[in-house]
């Protein structure tokens, strides 16, 4: 370890995937170092960026508790989405058994607070209708997707280490938009906007810039708030809409072509059949294929009225920057 005088007494999980890159930064703007924990090669340097990387995995209690030596704010951002079958057993241990062992190591150190990365899919996204809040019941029916289901075991979790003693807060972000690898997560859909994917389906969803999801979570470590859960989200969007402006904002043809459900019925499982003879999992799977064809629309008040001052950039603006900057970035690809 380093000098205590400075010695980062921030701990960031998940610090190289997309949101936990643009809390780094957001931090760093701060003038605060974080230590952030990273698996495999080290991180390349990003200029402005002021981390003191540790190897490490929340699976690994020895080296979480080497990270969390010295530190007094915990952002928990480490979790695997999925929505493949096969990777069920591994999110139940990344997201549910990761985060206990986060919570019980935050407790064993005595952290002042921690922020808990969740999602909406704990809420249930599957709501056709409903405005979603953060006081909606847990409801099995609204949510097949085992991966909602391993991020509420995940919030059950923090609730234990609230009931211990341990001051956290936790953040249901929407679909998180910002700039990664275009070949996963949401950024994807930029990448299928780029080739003029020509399908749209019926549904809609909410979204959200991966900056202002970062400065909400260092607003709410900064604040005495603690024992809550916050509803990210920007605007709430049909896809239609928000692949077609994706593509405009890159040049290309919007979606065209209405995918109907029993459409996606035949996708999907030709989808899996391939997905028998392949590493990779597949680009559509029964619960993607469901949630694509359903209007969920998300409440942001409570965040709002919470932090005043804080407000979300406009969906229309963080679509266009992104998709220029992934033009620049991707576009040959």
């Amino acid at each position: 370890m380093e000098n205590p005088d400075t010695e980062a007494r921030i701990l960031v999980t998940g610090g190289t995937g997309l949101l936990g890159g643009y809390l780094l930064k957001a931090l760093s703007k701060r003038g605060l170092r974080a230590r952030a924990i990273h698996r495999g090669a080290l991180p390349a340097e990003t200029p402005g960026l002021d981390v003191e990387w540790v190897p490490g995995d929340i699976l690994d209690l020895g080296a979480l508790d080497d990270a969390m030596q010295g530190v007094t704010e915990v952002y928990h951002c480490a979790a695997m989405v999925s929505f493949h079958p096969r990777r069920r057993s591994l999110m139940q241990r990344v997201n549910v058994e990761g985060t206990a062992n986060v919570v019980n190591a935050a407790l064993r150190h005595g952290v002042r607070k921690l922020v808990h990365v969740s999602s909406v899919s704990a809420l249930g996204r599957k709501r056709q209708g409903v405005t979603v809040r953060e006081d909606i019941p847990w409801d099995d029916e609204a949510n097949l997707s085992a991966y909602g289901l391993t991020k509420h075991l995940a919030e059950l979790e923090v609730h234990r280490g609230i009931a211990e003693g341990l001051e956290a807060v936790m953040v249901n972000p929407s679909i998180i938009l910002g700039v990664g690898d275009w070949h996963r997560g949401s950024a994807a859909m930029f990448r299928n906007a780029w080739r003029e994917f020509p399908w749209y389906t019926d549904g809609g969803t909410g979204l959200v810039d991966a900056a202002d999801v970062a400065e909400a979570m260092v607003r709410l470590m900064e604040s005495p708030i603690h024992s809550e859960r916050f509803i990210l989200s920007s605007e709430n969007w049909p896809y239609r809409r928000i692949f077609t402006e994706m593509a405009l904002a890159m040049g290309k043809r919007p979606p065209h072509r209405r995918a109907s459900p029993w459409m996606g019925g035949i996708v999907w499982r030709w989808e899996w059949v391939k997905s028998l003879l392949s590493p990779f999992d597949p680009l559509l799977t029964r619960e993607t294929a469901e949630t694509a064809q359903t209007s969920v629309a998300y409440d942001n008040s409570k965040i709002l009225d919470s932090l005043p001052g804080f407000s979300f950039r406009p969906l229309q603006e963080v679509i266009r920057d992104y998709a220029r900057e992934y033009s620049v970035k991707f576009g040959k690809a």
